[in-house]
């Protein structure tokens, strides 16, 4: 008892610390109870998750059954997409020589220049279907095939141009594929058709534009995509009153001179000129019979002067053309000739 009272402080700090364990250990395991619970019910959570994700569908039978109809239904509509598409996609590609398909694009830029020749159409200078490269240089080998196959292409295109008769073909521009530099095309996993870019720029009627662009959308074997197209007035200005200049009449000094024909006076022989008494005074004018009294004249009539033609002006289809905007447009066209690859394997 001497040494409690005669060391105080350290009783006393010994007795605060012992309880403070006592209580530390105390919120310790009611804190460990609740995390072991809060683990057990994660745990529980986690498998109910992974097992969950492992079936088909969530959680009925109905519903597994009906995903896997959406999903039947679903491929069975990309199958018959991918069948619809089957006549758009060429055949294997074959290479041939260089020197064969320099051949063949002469053949067919000839075919061409003469249906525009044929259809009235001013060609550029150095026109060559798009390839003008190859006039005087020979294809990569490895590039014939895709060259070919845009070729004809490009050779269906002029020619449904040609016939749509514009007034002048001014540029067809064809970028560079990278076959031609010896470089491998890889398509990427999702594309379903590679793009051929084709540029035309054209100047004719709106009725040739028309025409061709309809054209576009019947070619039977091939896909063509219009990506931009710009169209222009060559005139920039509309018309104006005074550009309605109509040619003057023949014969314009006579004021009564119309345009359906003849000269509408009473001496022109149109008709008997009736007298009313028994004047025999009146001078009787050739080829008109005179009635005197109700009696007619002997004198034998001459055969009637026949109609002017009917005055047009030479203008007016000019003026009418520009009023209802029937005059030339200039059209630049960015096209993609898409060539379709192979079908891919449905999962």
């Amino acid at each position: 008892m001497s040494w409690i009272k005669d060391n105080k402080f350290v009783v006393t700090l010994t007795s605060g610390t012992l309880v403070g364990v006592v209580l530390l250990g105390l919120v310790g395991s009611q804190g460990l109870t609740k995390y072991d619970a809060a683990k057990t019910g994660y745990d529980a959570a986690t498998a109910d998750v992974k097992a969950y994700a492992k079936m088909p569908l969530y959680p009925k039978a109905e519903h597994r059954d009906g995903k896997q109809k959406a999903l039947e239904d679903y491929r069975n509509s990309l199958a018959s997409l991918q069948t619809t598409f089957d006549r758009f996609r060429s055949k294997e590609l074959v290479n041939v020589e260089p020197q064969d398909f320099t051949g063949h694009l002469k053949k067919v830029n000839d075919e061409v220049v003469k249906a525009f020749k044929d259809s009235g159409t001013t060609l550029p200078e150095t026109f060559f279907c798009g390839f003008e490269n190859y006039q005087a240089n020979l294809a990569h080998g490895q590039a014939t095939g895709i060259l070919n196959y845009q070729l004809e292409n490009v050779r269906s295109l002029m020619l449904a141009l040609a016939k749509a008769k514009p007034s002048q073909l001014s540029n067809v521009f064809r970028p560079q594929l990278p076959e031609e530099s010896g470089t491998e095309y890889k398509p990427q996993e999702s594309d379903v058709a590679r793009s051929l870019p084709l540029e035309i720029s054209f100047v004719g009627p709106e009725k040739s534009v028309r025409e061709f662009l309809s054209t576009i959308d019947q070619f039977e074997n091939q896909y063509v995509v219009i990506r931009s197209i710009r169209i222009t007035n060559v005139k920039k200005d509309p018309p104006k009153a005074s550009d309605a200049k109509f040619d003057t009449p023949a014969n314009s000094s006579s004021p009564m001179r119309t345009h359906f024909g003849g000269d509408f006076s009473p001496d022109s022989g149109d008709g008997p000129l009736v007298l009313a008494g028994n004047d025999s005074k009146t001078t009787k004018k050739p080829g008109r019979p005179t009635a005197v009294a109700g009696k007619t004249a002997s004198a034998t009539p001459t055969k009637p002067t026949p109609p002017a033609p009917v005055h047009k002006p030479a203008t007016s289809g000019r003026i009418l053309a520009q009023v209802l905007g029937n005059e030339e447009i200039q059209v630049f066209l960015r096209l993609d000739l898409l060539q379709f690859l192979p079908a891919k394997k449905l999962p």
